[in-house]
């Protein structure tokens, strides 16, 4: 899409397929008259032309969400589009982000169920995660060799509840060490403390089954079959302190019926874990998805 011009305004050279890079800008702000305007003569003024816009109005809370990813003449840093932005996001209240073509960088965290993870190296290997993985990291040793196959570094940190501070210190210096944009928990069976919950707020994700908290504990397909369930599914969420209450990015579903064995039951949802953390995982690293409170706007 591109935009045209506001009157009386300097025209700069448009971006070309050659020249350009993409960019994103997300924001949020309280609901007014002049915002569209005032960003689309910011983009335009530049040269810049808009390659996919997406906005939501929230009427009952009176806010604005917005995502347009953009082609950028060279030389259009993000540090440079922030601080020629900030003008704009200073009139109107606004929380703003530019982002760069740079893929994320991915610290995989598992134990020892390997569908997740299998999931995500495949789609990776294919271009299509939206990320790079850095690193797997795991309390158990079983998925060393899943990992490997695919050239990535497998790194093993053991969990007791006596060594739980030091683990997820080792959990922060490798963040730090890989250069870490998000951490995935990958069907990542330990519970993170409050302290490092914070520590990563907006920048990990997990995945569990939908049946929470209704079947918790051990053989939650067990306890579903003996209840004769009727939907399987799962939920990709934020990591929050409170324990898998965290903002929702994704949810898959599936219809079942009393045929269904527990393994049966079972399988249905690892296939539900792997397509709802795979498009959560994928949002996020599109930017995508912007946070409110204990909610989620996704741009899909």
């Amino acid at each position: 899409m591109t935009i045209s011009p506001p009157s009386s305004t300097a025209v700069a050279p448009v971006a070309t397929a050659s020249t350009a890079t993409t960019n994103v800008l997300t924001l949020s702000c309280q609901e007014r008259p002049g915002i569209m305007q005032a960003v689309t003569s910011f983009l335009y003024e530049r040269g810049f032309d808009i390659l996919e816009h997406q906005q939501h109005d929230d009427r009952m809370g009176e806010l604005f969400f917005l995502r347009t990813e953009f082609a950028a003449v060279d030389g259009a840093g993000v540090d440079e589009l922030t601080a020629a932005f900030g003008p704009i996001a200073d009139r109107f209240g606004m929380s703003f982000t530019f982002h760069d073509e740079r893929k994320p960088r991915l610290l995989v965290m598992v134990s020892k169920f390997g569908h997740c993870l299998n999931d995500l190296i495949f789609r990776w290997r294919g271009g299509t995660l939206g990320a790079e993985i850095a690193v797997v990291a795991s309390n158990h040793e079983d998925l060393r060799p899943m990992a490997e196959a695919a050239g990535l570094e497998f790194i093993h940190i053991p969990v007791t509840p006596e060594t739980k501070p030091q683990a997820e210190q080792r959990m922060l210096d490798l963040v730090e060490a890989y250069d870490i944009d998000l951490v995935v928990l990958a069907r990542y069976m330990q519970i993170l403390t409050d302290g490092l919950c914070r520590q990563l707020e907006g920048r990990a994700i997990n995945i569990h089954h939908s049946f929470l908290p209704g079947f918790k504990g051990a053989k939650p397909y067990h306890q579903a079959h003996a209840r004769g369930v009727k939907l399987v599914g799962a939920t990709a969420h934020y990591v929050t302190a409170d324990l898998d209450e965290g903002p929702i990015i994704e949810q898959e579903v599936n219809r079942v019926d009393h045929s269904y064995t527990p393994q049966a039951l079972a399988n249905v949802g690892q296939d539900a874990e792997c397509l709802a953390l795979s498009r959560a995982v994928r949002w996020h690293c599109e930017h995508r998805v912007l946070m409110h409170g204990s909610s989620t706007v996704v741009f899909r």
